[in-house]
């Protein structure tokens, strides 16, 4: 048990709330073939994909740029786009442990690099964003995990105490980046796998 009350659980939202399979959009953008993990790396690793989820370009001229430095065809950056959104499938169980943490007194959060054009589709389609008390999205603040500031100003922008605040993410990195500021860190695995974690921390659900 965890010698201080945790008041605060916040959620990554990709390969936490909804599916991210970079892999999966690329081989259904462009079909499957031998140079699927390169290609996913020339556009999610990229300066323009970085951009776009800090908040700097939007989705357009992200394609305008993938045409340019990729060679895309506009057809490949409409259907890029269209699979990077419809591929956000809910996580079996997730958005019932966000409903469970609410209800029984939690604040419920959400920390997530993300670009607002997938944010106005997951809002849109699904109904748990309007679960949370609160979001920061890295789009909006120009700040990437594992980067100390973007969990400061999660806990600054909702007067948040870092030790009272557990961060659940599927990324190693940025759950030691939440460590590194004080914040008690989940790596999500699967909602059961979760469930115990919070538990061992004193999470009543």
């Amino acid at each position: 048990m965890s010698s201080v009350e945790i008041k605060n659980v916040v959620f990554d939202i990709g390969n936490v709330v909804v599916r991210w399979a970079p892999l999966e959009i690329i081989r259904l953008t462009f079909g499957d073939n031998d140079a699927v993990e390169e290609k996913a790396k020339s556009i999610f690793q990229s300066e323009t994909w970085l951009k776009l989820n800090k908040g700097q370009i939007t989705e357009n001229d992200a394609k305008t740029q993938y045409k340019e430095a990729l060679g895309l065809t506009e057809l490949e950056c409409e259907r890029l786009f269209y699979y990077v959104k419809q591929t956000q499938i809910l996580i079996h169980g997730s958005v019932d442990l966000i409903k469970r943490c609410k209800s029984t007194g939690y604040n419920v959060l959400a920390l997530t690099d993300n670009v607002h054009e997938i944010v106005s589709h997951l809002k849109s389609t699904y109904t748990f964003w309007d679960l949370f008390d609160g979001a920061v999205v890295s789009a909006d603040v120009g700040l990437l995990k594992p980067q100390p500031e973007i969990y400061q100003t999660l806990l600054s922008q909702y007067d948040l105490k870092a030790s009272q605040t557990v961060f659940i993410d599927d990324m190693p990195h940025n759950v030691r980046g939440a460590e590194c500021v004080g914040i008690a860190a989940i790596q999500f695995a699967n909602v059961s796998q979760c469930e115990q974690a919070l538990r061992s921390l004193g999470v009543q659900i």
